[in-house]
């Protein structure tokens, strides 16, 4: 079985505070699972949240005038 973290531990291992974890649970902006009256986060949850907000850089070359192309 997959680790089910609390809201306190995905605060953590995202670096913010506990409200952010609790607010995408709230939007169902995240996967959860309720154990009990719990809520727990799957850490493939948190990879993936991470993961569709990550943005690549972009290439680019500069230019003979010294700007970007």
């Amino acid at each position: 079985m997959e680790r089910l973290l609390s809201v306190e531990e995905a605060a953590k291992l995202l670096g913010t505070t506990v409200r952010f974890p609790r607010r995408l649970v709230a939007e169902r902006r995240i996967r959860f699972v309720h154990v009990g009256r719990h809520v727990r986060i799957p850490i493939s949850a948190l990879e993936a949240f991470v993961a569709s907000g990550t943005v690549e850089p972009d290439e680019f070359s500069w230019s003979s005038r010294g700007g970007v192309a």
